[in-house]
């Protein structure tokens, strides 16, 4: 089954009924993202050697569009998913990208740590990713992590937050951490923050600290900074504009280069 078709039946069956009570009453669609990762959606860009659909930001920007057409806040979800799955792809371990391409992992964007109410989505409002006050130390093999998170969406709803934080030894820059949403002394407000589509779970995330083993870290110690602007920012601007629009990207009929090479959206950005 082609992932356009399990898109469908998804939408269909399962986001579209609840859509409305999801954007009134403010609920996290769970049973919609239970359904994606069924599906094999959440896990749709992971490397097929992890049991993936090995797509990239084209077809990535696909299901967000079309999504949004149905449920704005089962695509944020998405939006924010797929752009921490493109760093675990690209710097995770076997058994979280394993994880992820079987549908049961929901990642998520742990990264903003200032509030910037009416702040527009772009590039000048994700530079709030590119700085970290948090602090990170370590001990022995494991990790604390101290701050306070803005703006995560399924907070407290994710299995899986990319954070953010000072370096542990370089002289600048920001690291990055795959930070299990079990791990003890998160805490997340019982009411969601107002950015954000309603039932998106958008809202804050706290650290005091959290404890993960040092082998957390995704990329090089003081890398994060470089992995946000190559990385991040581009797979959510591009997810971000797709939902904006609510309608299926424009696809180019000429099929990429080489056998088994895919149609992208007229243009976007290439998959990294």
């Amino acid at each position: 089954m082609s992932y356009r078709t399990a898109l469908s039946e998804v939408l269909t069956g399962t986001v579209g009924p609840v859509a409305e009570a999801t954007a009134v009453q403010g609920r996290f669609p769970r049973g919609a993202v239970t359904a994606l990762g069924g599906a094999g959606l959440l896990g749709l860009t992971v490397s097929p050697e992890f049991g993936g659909g090995g797509r990239g930001l084209a077809e990535a920007v696909d299901v967000v569009a079309r999504t949004a057409r149905v449920c704005p806040a089962t695509a944020a979800v998405l939006q924010s998913h797929y752009a921490a799955v493109a760093v675990v792809e690209a710097h995770g371990g076997p058994w979280l990208r394993t994880e992820i391409a079987a549908g049961r992992h929901l990642a998520s964007l742990a990264l903003a740590e200032s509030e910037e109410e009416g702040a527009p989505d772009g590039p000048a409002a994700e530079t709030r990713f590119l700085v970290a006050r948090s602090a990170a130390t370590r001990s022995g093999e494991v990790v604390a992590l101290r701050a306070r998170k803005q703006r995560v969406v399924a907070a407290g709803e994710a299995d899986l937050y990319v954070w953010s934080s000072r370096p542990l030894a370089a002289p600048d820059g920001l690291t990055l951490w795959a930070v299990p949403a079990h791990a003890p002394d998160l805490f997340v407000p019982a009411r969601p923050g107002a950015a954000g589509p309603r039932g998106s779970g958008t809202s804050t995330v706290f650290a005091d600290p959290v404890l993960v083993p040092a082998q957390a870290m995704l990329g090089a110690d003081g890398a994060g900074r470089d992995i946000v602007l190559r990385t991040v920012l581009p797979w959510l601007l591009e997810l971000r504009a797709a939902a904006a629009t609510r309608r299926p990207p424009v696809l180019d009929p000429a099929p990429g280069p080489g056998p088994g090479g895919t149609r992208r959206p007229a243009g976007s950005l290439a998959a990294s």
